[in-house]
């Protein structure tokens, strides 16, 4: 049996994990959603016509007929399989469509960041890693401590003794 709706969800992100374990649920083991992760090792973009990038910009969803769907329009086609349509009606709305699919795009484009995460490219090919050790560096001087190389942090010198040091 050919599921009603594929979508593409990233596993590491916890608003999707969240998403995805509720539709999951609400399908009830009827097989009108998949949930693939696009995190998992074995994840192939091109399998779908697509590319790493593109799927970890926004939610991405496959129709039983193949079609790539993207944004929104993923969430709407979700929800409707699910029989929860309904709460999603006044997305379509033609006054109302515009906003929450720019209020998605906006989510969307954030999504990484606010899960502490990157996207790198290099050499033609990308991958999602944590944002890392600049994070870490950003909060130890906002607090008054210095990151060392071995990833311990110690305490600043006060300011009098940096300064007298300098001036040494």
């Amino acid at each position: 049996m050919t599921p009603a709706f594929t979508i593409l969800i990233d596993g590491e992100c916890p608003m999707c994990r969240h998403e995805g374990n509720l539709l999951r649920r609400l399908d009830k083991g009827r097989g009108r959603l998949t949930l693939v992760d696009i995190t998992a090792p074995d994840f192939d973009a091109a399998a779908y016509g697509t590319t790493l990038q593109d799927v970890m910009g926004s939610i991405h969803g496959v129709t039983a007929d193949g079609r790539l769907l993207s944004g929104m329009e993923v969430f709407r086609r979700a929800y409707a399989a699910v029989g929860l349509g309904w709460l999603w009606a006044p997305t379509r709305w033609p006054l109302l469509r515009p906003a929450f699919d720019w209020l998605y795009r906006r989510l969307a484009k954030r999504r990484l960041w606010l899960s502490g995460r990157r996207m790198v490219c290099e050499g033609g090919a990308c991958r999602v890693e944590p944002r890392g050790r600049r994070r870490s560096v950003v909060r130890a001087a906002r607090e008054g401590r210095e990151g060392r190389e071995d990833g311990e942090e110690t305490r600043a010198a006060p300011r009098s003794t940096r300064a007298s040091t300098a001036q040494a």
